[in-house]
Formats: C-alpha cells, structure tokens, sequence
C-alpha cells in the first residue's frame, strides 16, 4: 500500500480541449506508456458528444486498441446513460460522472442545473453499480467560477455528499480555472469532509496562477491522499478565457518523492513521457520537472 494515489487525467481531461485532432495511435501509445510506469489509475477517454468534443469521438476504439495492464484502471467519462451504454459496449470497469458546484457552470458546461445534472446521473450510477463497473464523482469550481466568482464550500460539500449518497466510491473535487490559493483550499476541504469521509476525497487542480502545487500541500497536511494530475500539465478549461493545464503529474511526484511519500511511480519514465507528448502535439512542455531533466540530457 502506497501512502499517495496519484490519478492519471492526461489522456481525457488532458488532450480533450487541444485544437488539432490528435491521432489514435498517439493516443493508445500515451496510455500504454503511462500505464507502464507505475500509475494505478490512467483516465482514458469520455463517450461525450462528438459534436461537443470531438477530440474523444475515438475513445471507443481507443479503449478497444490499449493494452490494459493488471493492477491498473481506465475510467471513461460518461455523461449519460447512452454514454454508459457505450462504455460497457467496449468492457470499461470505472466510469466517472461530472458534476459542478457552480449552476451558471452547470448550465454552460452541460445544459442543465446542478439538480438536473444530478437527477440525470442516478439512473447512470444505478445500471453501473449493476453492471459491477465503479463510478468516480467529478465535481468542478469547487474554488472558483468564471461565471459566478467564488463559490461556496457548503455547495461543494452538498454536491459532493449527494455524488457519495447515489454511490460515487470517491469524489474528485477540482479548481476548474485554477483561481484556488492555499488557504481557500484547506477551507473548501475541511467543510467538505465534514460530510464526506477524507479516505473518498480526491483533489484535482489546475495551475492558471501557479498554485497548484502549494494547495496539494495543504489538502496534503489536512489528510488528503488521492490527487489528480496531468502528465506535462496538459489540458485547460475552453469556459474559462486563459486557464492552462492541470498540475503537472511530474511535479506534484516529484514533491511527493521528496517529502518521503510513496506512491509506486516512476518519475524518470513519467518525465520522459511528457517531453515526448508535448513533442507530439507541438506545444511546451508544462512540466518544470520534465523541462529540468530534459536540459539535463
């Protein structure tokens, strides 16, 4: 048992907002090479509309083609019961569903309220159960909204334990924009695990003003032990003008490994892996650690 669980969201959360179609294949070898370092958990696609986004309207084959190793899972975003369908059809055992905190969110992001969003998902999260396959509970601006502005953390909290209540095993709580700092982030935390045990949180921020690493820290101090992260820091929010990627998953193992905690990761593959992904899409690599042992050679 490792003291950290690090979730790997790069290849769906990461690569689903880029602007150029990426190629399958590109997609099936980041998997297989993220899978093959260490990570227990590498989120692989989401059965959306292609009209939405288009850059997951392969997940079907991609989820066909990957080479699933044991130990390891690849949830798929599924965002109705036609989505679940889907995700069954090509034998995924962890779906997740997405939610908001924020009802002007909620409303841009998918066309419904909180409570429509919610009221759609328990059907979801029924046949799911049913079908013995996990279901993971998103929930984004649990710190912030680009609609709304700050968000309050009893509106997480109740999205959250209602996520649970329907039969979520864990709840992924994310600073959408990435407006959190340290101290609003312990705040947010500590009011949601009063209604959701600390064991079923997990924390997934972005990194639009640098913060990321430091709000892992104080979730990391209050008890938290499951993060989310995206291999050379890849993805954005297209509702949110100027928000960059997720926290790089090289930076938060790279802090991990030096404050004693393990995790079962390899940093150097991981690292290595993120130079090349960023080569493939032809952007800069969002990783400071990957940028550090790259220039080392």
């Amino acid at each position: 048992m490792h003291d950290i669980r690090l979730v790997e969201v790069g290849p769906r959360d990461g690569l689903q907002n880029e602007k150029s179609l990426v190629p399958l294949a590109t997609k099936v070898e980041l998997v297989n090479r993220l899978s093959a370092t260490g990570l227990p958990v590498v989120e692989a696609g989401a059965f959306v509309s292609p009209k939405w986004v288009p850059q997951m309207a392969d997940s079907a084959d991609l989820m066909q083609a990957i080479a699933r190793r044991p130990g390891v899972t690849y949830p798929v975003l599924v965002p109705n019961e036609k989505g679940l369908e889907a995700a069954l059809a090509v034998g995924a055992t962890e779906v997740a569903v997405f939610g908001a905190a924020s009802e002007a969110f909620s409303q841009k992001n998918i066309n419904c309220s909180i409570a429509e969003s919610l009221d759609r998902f328990r059907p979801v999260i029924d046949r799911a159960k049913l079908a013995g396959v996990k279901v993971r509970g998103y929930v984004s601006c649990v710190l912030g909204c680009p609609y709304e502005g700050a968000v309050d953390p009893g509106r997480v909290a109740d999205v959250a334990s209602r996520l649970m209540a329907m039969g979520c095993y864990e709840v992924s709580l994310g600073d959408t924009i990435g407006v959190g700092n340290p101290r609003a982030a312990r705040s947010m935390l500590k009011r949601v695990a009063e209604d959701v045990p600390m064991g079923r949180i997990a924390l997934h921020f972005h990194d639009t003003y640098g913060q990321a690493l430091a709000n892992i820290l104080a979730c990391l101090e209050l008890g938290a032990r499951v993060f989310d992260g995206a291999v050379a820091g890849l993805g954005g929010c297209p509702y949110a003008k100027g928000a960059s990627g997720n926290v790089a998953t090289e930076d938060v193992l790279y802090m991990l490994n030096g404050m004693g905690l393990s995790t079962g990761v390899d940093l150097d593959a991981l690292a290595a892996i993120g130079n090349w992904i960023s080569q493939e899409l032809g952007r800069p690599n969002g990783s400071k650690v990957g940028r550090a042992q790259a220039a080392q050679g």
